[in-house]
């Protein structure tokens, strides 16, 4: 299959929260298919309906966000840089994951110091840049209405994100922009997900992900950290 964008992902080992956030966004990166929403009572909204703007990415925390391969790269040699990579990380452990509020919408956050995570974001982001093509205006545009800070603007220049480097903020995204619905979306999803999140949390593996044609990201190759 050929892909329009790439990037690298954390994304959860097939069990309990695998499956989950297939059903929960509808979407299975691993084979490429739909999947049916679970019934949960006390939603103020059906999952479809709230689940409808991450659903394409399937359930994934974000290391490298999504990028134009550069001209003079290709895919073949950007899953090599991406295996050679990864035998030099080693895993992470950290404290745990939680259900919680972001803004406008829910995601799982780490729990306690997650320097060491960002760390190794920031090496990813460093060591597979040469396989990123340059943002087009309209993309930097499209960031840029986030009123970004001096900061983030600078790092969108650099890195063509703003929040990456020091503004990384790992998470996993559960919904779209949700309004006054965040706090009732928690209470009913709280205690659907709060046995199947880890703890601790395991970052043992990265993910490299392609978009198709119709914006749904698949996994390209689960790679263990071996470093």
């Amino acid at each position: 299959m050929q892909f329009q964008r790439y990037g690298v992902y954390y994304t959860p080992r097939p069990g309990a929260l695998a499956n989950f956030g297939m059903s929960w966004l509808g979407w299975d990166p691993v084979s490429g298919e739909t999947v049916a929403h679970p019934e949960l009572e006390g939603l103020p909204r059906p999952v479809s309906e709230i689940t409808a703007t991450p659903r394409k990415y399937g359930l994934h925390g974000t290391i490298k966000p999504p990028f134009f391969l550069a001209k003079g790269t290709d895919a073949t040699g950007l899953l090599s840089r991406f295996e050679q990579l990864c035998a030099t990380l080693a895993p992470i452990t950290l404290e745990g994951l939680v259900l919680a509020r972001l803004g406008g919408f829910i995601a799982l956050k780490v729990e306690g110091n997650q320097s060491a995570l960002a760390e190794l974001a920031g090496t990813v982001m460093r060591e597979l840049d040469a396989f990123r093509a340059a943002p087009s205006e309209a993309e930097l545009a499209r960031r840029r209405k986030a009123n970004l800070s001096p900061a983030q603007e600078a790092l969108l220049a650099q890195w063509g994100y703003p929040y990456v480097m020091e503004e990384f903020r790992f998470h996993i995204t559960l919904s779209g922009r949700l309004g006054r619905d965040v706090e009732a979306t928690i209470e009913a999803l709280g205690p659907h997900i709060a046995p199947i999140l880890p703890r601790p949390f395991e970052l043992d593996s990265l993910t490299l992900v392609g978009e198709d044609d119709d914006g749904m990201f698949h996994e390209i190759q689960r790679q263990a950290l071996t470093g």
